[in-house]
């Protein structure tokens, strides 16, 4: 058992260095010795637990994909209506990409990976989870009749990876909160209906706090 928990902590010593290295320096420049090296470990030990690079890459995508997808569940759970979870679940992937090193590291090697058929499940993933949530705002009335549900579906994904790009690049992500706020106050007047349409500052400011560890 003592022998276990140490492999075990070994195993997520090397999955945080080698994020911080993915996200620092991308895949490409990242070699497996600047992994030992932030790792604090050895090759014995990392090639111990991952054979290759890539398995260490694709393990880190998972991680993120695994944390996303939970965070989908938990909000879908929720009693919040279906655009107030959608607008939850932009701002909990803002707040993993702010606080979470796997997640900014998840994120820049799907985008890198994507390049070359790389994993194409966390994007499908969201885009299906925003495309059902649209769907049952449509069906409840809080969007228009006319709103492609597919269309917008894959918007949102796309539309907030646009955002924290770019706030990536001009502040570190530090307005990323703000970016998102503005993100949905431009997209919400084109497609709310009914009483949401005079509800739009309250539905930008929905925020799901997850529990405690």
């Amino acid at each position: 058992m003592v022998k276990q928990a140490r492999a075990e902590l070994t195993r997520q010593q090397i999955v945080s260095g080698a994020a911080a290295q993915f996200e620092k320096t991308g895949y490409g420049s990242t070699s497996m010795s600047d992994i030992v090296e932030g790792a604090g470990t050895t090759k014995g030990a990392l090639y111990f637990h991952f054979a290759s690079k890539d398995e260490l890459a694709q393990f880190v995508i998972a991680e993120q994909h695994r944390m996303s997808i939970e965070s989908v569940q938990s909000i879908s759970a929720t009693s919040a209506s279906p655009l107030e979870k959608t607008i939850m679940l932009t701002h909990e992937m803002a707040r993993q990409i702010v606080e979470e090193p796997i997640v900014r590291a998840g994120i820049r090697l799907t985008l890198e990976l994507s390049t070359f058929e790389g994993p194409v499940e966390p994007y499908a993933d969201w885009i299906n989870a925003c495309t059902e949530l649209m769907q049952q705002a449509k069906d409840s009335g809080q969007i228009k009749p006319s709103v492609d549900v597919a269309a917008l579906g894959r918007f949102i994904p796309a539309a907030f990876t646009g955002v924290q790009l770019v706030s990536n690049v001009i502040t570190r992500r530090s307005d990323l909160t703000e970016r998102v706020d503005e993100m949905w106050q431009l997209l919400l007047p084109g497609i709310v209906s009914g009483p949401a349409a005079g509800d739009i500052d309250r539905l930008v400011k929905a925020r799901w706090e997850p529990a405690a560890a």
